[in-house]
């Protein structure tokens, strides 16, 4: 039934010193859909692609406001955000009554990664298989936070989880020293050409599989509506892709070829045996 006998109990060492139960939430996390989360020096960006579990229901939600100066992005289980995006907003609403202030995003990411490995060390709880990417602005400026099943949490510059999300990675590195001086609008663009990188070749973008939300200096966290998400795609329609296409990658890779001669027939040559993953 299981793989072998570490697998079942979360508090159950394995011989590695692996907790595979936890293993198993972060692998619910690569197989979300991917989202996108990007900064520049007095904004915050969140970018998510939104999945129908068929066509005769609507996409689901991937982005969710926890209070006017935050809000997540998610990938993974939903119903797991859910709880989650709870438990933060009422820490929002508790400090804003306590302090008449806003929570700072430090504060409540230290909260929730306590929260998050109570699940790690309880045989009674399984963790929590969703990863969140939370964008935030206080007083120390624009955040972008990721969280694991793990319940490690990590300040980052820009990130990108869920499924194929290493080519997303891959633009984001490649464009990091421009993210700080951009403005919102194009920092909007970078994100979303990060986020097409994760899509198959024959699927692009469009209003209905796309979430964009922002926040920022003077600015509450906000999730734009259809008709502003379409002028950001009409602005990166013509762009190409970071992928190379097929055509190039096999010109590429072909060996160098002897040129032909008149001398008869010739020997049969061993053809090159081209490589896979």
């Amino acid at each position: 039934m299981f793989r072998n006998q570490y697998d079942s109990d979360v508090t159950v060492w394995s011989p590695q010193g692996r907790l595979h139960q936890v293993e198993y939430a972060m692998e619910a996390v690569k197989l979300g859909s991917a989202t996108v989360g990007l900064k520049n020096k007095t904004h915050a960006v969140l970018i998510a692609l939104k999945r129908a579990s068929s066509e005769l229901s609507a996409y689901q939600k991937k982005i969710f406001p926890i209070d006017k100066h935050m809000g997540i992005s998610i990938s993974g289980l939903t119903a797991d955000a859910r709880m989650l995006s709870r438990y933060m907003r009422t820490e929002c609403l508790n400090y804003k009554y306590s302090h008449d202030d806003v929570l700072p995003v430090s504060r409540l990411l230290a909260s929730l990664g306590n929260k998050l490995q109570t699940c790690t060390q309880r045989y009674d709880r399984r963790p929590y298989g969703v990863g969140l990417l939370i964008a935030g602005y206080d007083d120390q400026g624009p955040h972008i936070y990721q969280t694991c099943p793990s319940s490690n949490y990590f300040d980052c510059k820009a990130m990108a989880i869920g499924s194929r999300s290493q080519s997303a990675r891959t633009y984001l590195e490649k464009h990091l020293t421009e993210f700080s001086s951009c403005d919102p609008d194009e920092l909007i663009k970078h994100g979303l050409r990060a986020l097409r990188d994760t899509l198959p070749n024959e699927v692009d973008l469009s209003v209905k599989n796309v979430s964009i939300a922002i926040v920022g200096k003077g600015a509450d966290f906000k999730i734009f509506d259809e008709d502003t998400i379409s002028v950001y795609l009409s602005q990166i329609e013509g762009d190409k892709r970071g992928k190379p296409t097929e055509p190039d990658v096999e010109q590429d890779s072909k060996p160098p070829q002897p040129p032909p001669s008149d001398e008869g027939p010739q020997d049969p040559q061993a053809a090159v045996a081209m490589e896979t993953d």
